[in-house]
Formats: structure tokens, sequence, C-alpha cells
């Protein structure tokens, strides 16, 4: 029986999503063919690295091992440095730095992004990882420890003060759940909640860009209702000495400053030999064939993935990557069957948004109308995304143009 080995470069979103449409594609087809997946990551789990906001709010658990996901492929941990398509083999070390070689048949380069740090200068925390999770999470609850026995009127809501830095969907759901689990604990440490403030600077001009003013404003209103002042328009410059200074020349007196800054394509991917656009995405055709390295695809955040019909680039979000995932089996043995492939297709604007306290938010466009769920339903769409993309329900179609943003 002729079987393939499929090597699979990053266990994130698209990853995942990418591993489980190999799989379909070739139990469907049946046949002789079968294929050995083989997926390399520095760590044994899978990440769920768009809940990062939870850990650094409350204790819980956003990680997934791989081989509870994924009882039949092997796993390797290991940094890949160099992808060589001539020799079918990708050079990667191991956790103590020794270099090995993986043969290939075919190869899928899913390393995601990174989340985006402020100068080492700058002060506060940036939510980059489960490690920043867990120092904010320390942090906040260390003052309102402190703020609980404290007498200066000033330094006590200094201590009661948080600013988040950066209003992308990260800081809008970073800022809301901060604003109430620390309104939860104030009131057990018998410290009035409505002394908790938190502040979301937003460089922008309004919340939501990406969609209609009407959208943004809801969110706003919404933040607020949940105890979150929004600053439109200017920068969180540094965090220094207990004060949050911005580009307006005003500082805030804070105990704590978070980054959400968002994303960037993964640096691992100027290592690896791959073509590259100027802001480090993997350049690809619309079947997700990387450019001049035939048998190599690379999908999600990491790839520069474009519509051929609208002209319109995908951005980094899970709903895209799962998508593109779901799309890449069915390429991937068109290619091997010598048939012509599927192409990649844009989807419908829809996003979600978790807003605290089991409470979201839920925009979608159809039929020219613009659709907003909120409360405890937006909520449960939204958690039902989040599963999605990290396959603990498992998708039991194509996902469709309008599912939305994880």
């Amino acid at each position: 029986m002729n079987e393939l080995t499929c090597l699979v470069v990053g266990g994130g979103y698209a990853g995942i999503h990418a591993i489980h449409s190999i799989q379909q594609a070739f139990n469907k087809a049946g046949g002789t063919r079968r294929v050995q997946i083989v997926l390399i990551d520095k760590e044994p789990y899978h990440l769920r690295k768009v809940l990062l906001f939870k850990p650094a709010a409350y204790k819980e658990e956003i990680t997934i091992p791989f081989a509870r996901m994924f009882p039949d492929i092997q796993v390797v941990r290991g940094t890949v440095g160099w992808i060589d398509p001539e020799k079918k083999q990708a050079l990667y070390r191991d956790a103590e730095g020794q270099e090995h070689a993986l043969a290939y048949d075919i190869a899928i380069v899913t390393v995601g992004s990174i989340a985006r740090a402020p100068e080492s200068d700058q002060g506060g925390i940036a939510l980059t990882g489960l490690e920043t999770a867990a120092a904010i999470r320390q942090q906040w609850q260390e003052n309102l420890r402190q703020a609980a026995g404290e007498t200066d009127p000033a330094e006590k809501q200094r201590l009661l003060t948080t600013v988040v830095a950066g209003a992308g969907i990260s800081g809008i759901e970073t800022s809301a759940e901060l604003a109430w689990i620390m309104r939860q604990e104030a009131e057990a440490l018998h410290i009035d909640p409505e002394m908790i403030k938190v502040y979301l600077i937003n460089a922008q001009a309004r919340l939501f860009p990406e969609g209609p003013a009407k959208v943004g404003r809801r969110l706003e209103h919404k933040l607020h209702d949940y105890g979150v002042t929004v600053m439109h328009g200017v920068k969180t410059l540094q965090e220094k000495e207990g004060k949050v200074s911005l580009s307006s020349g005003e500082a805030i007196p804070a105990g704590l400053c978070v980054w959400t800054l968002g994303l960037l394509p993964n640096p691992a991917l100027r290592e690896m030999g791959l073509p590259l656009t100027a802001d480090g995405q993997v350049i690809v055709d619309a079947s997700y064939r990387v450019q001049g390295m035939p048998g190599i695809y690379s999908i999600g955040d990491c790839a520069r993935i474009v519509d051929p019909a609208t002209g319109r680039a995908d951005t980094m979000t899970c709903k895209e990557g799962g998508a593109q995932a779901s799309r890449l089996g069915t390429i991937v043995l068109a290619d091997l069957n010598g048939r012509p492939a599927p192409q990649h297709k844009g989807y419908m604007d829809a996003y979600c948004f978790g807003l605290g306290g089991e409470r979201g938010m839920v925009w979608t466009r159809q039929w020219g109308l613009d659709m907003i769920i909120t409360g405890r339903l937006g909520w449960k769409v939204r958690q039902y995304t989040w599963d999605i993309a990290s396959l603990l329900k498992q998708p039991h179609r194509k996902l469709r143009k309008d599912d939305a943003n994880a």
C-alpha cells in the first residue's frame, strides 16, 4: 500500500485543522493511498491562544495535549529551522538544541503568529503567552490585596486601576474579562466594586474598524456598562513608577498595564527558506501552494492568502485558518491525483466578542442587513466558536462563509 508522509509544521489553530482536513480527505477517498501525519511543534500541546485572557483573569487550562487530540499521528517536539524542497526534508532542533532531519512527501507550514510586544523599556506586561498571563493574574490579585488595607485614597484607587493598551479583539476581551473578575474579587475583599477602573486605550478613532461604526458604538456601550472606559485616538507610551503615560500627554495612575498589541507573522519563518512578503508572511497561490516549492503548502496567520475573485486578503483569525484548512485536504488530494484543485474563497463578515462574565456579542452581515446578538446568547455563540477552533466540537461540515471569527 502506497503511504505518504505529510509533515505539519506547527500545532496552532490552522495546524490542527489541517491535520483534521487531511485525515478526512484521505479517509473519504479510500483506495490504496494512505497518509502518515507527522506534527512538529516545540510544545507537546495545542495552545488555545485566543483564550490567553482567561488565565490572565483566573486559573483556567487552555492547553490540550496533541496525544489526546490525535492519538493516531506522530508528534515530534522541536523547532523547524530549514525546509529543503529538493531533498524533501525539514531540519529541526530538539529541546536540547540537537539538529535532526525529517523526510516528507508533503509539507504544510502552519506556524501561525506571535503576539506583538512593546519595547523592553515601556514597562507593563504583554499578554503573549501562558507565563505572562499568570504574571498579569498575580499582579492584579496582589493589587487588590494591597488596596484592601490601603488608607490613602489616591493610592487605593491607583491599585484598583488597570490599563489595557491595544483595542483589537484581544484587548476588548481582556479588558472586559478583567473588569468583571476584578469586581467580583473586590466585593469578596469588601472593596466597593465601583472603584475598579479598567481603561482600554485605542489608537484608532473608534472600536472595531473592521465593521460598521454602529457596531463599534454598541461594543463601547456594552464595555462601559461592564466597567470599561474606552479612550480613542491615543497611544500608550510607557508604564513607569505606577503611571501609564499616553500620547495625549495624560498620565493614568494604575497598578497594572497590560499590552494587547495584535499579531505578527511568526518570525521563525525567516529561517525556513520560504518566500516571504515584506511583512513576513509566506507567499502562496490561490490553492495555498508555496511559491516555487512543489509539495509545500501554507495556511493560517503565517501565510498571505488572497481571494482571487475579490483581491481581498484574509486576516489573522481562527475562522479563516480553520476554513482554509477545510479546503486544504481536497487541494492536496487533487494535486496528488493531477486534478484541478479548489481555490481560496473569502468570507462573509462575521465577528464574535467575549465580554466577560458569560456575556458576549456577535455581529454578522447577511442579505445587506447587520445582525447583532448580545448577552448570554452572544457568549454561547462565542464559546462555540472557541470550541470549534480547537476541535473540541468536531465540525461536521466545512466551515461556511458566515462562520464567526475565533
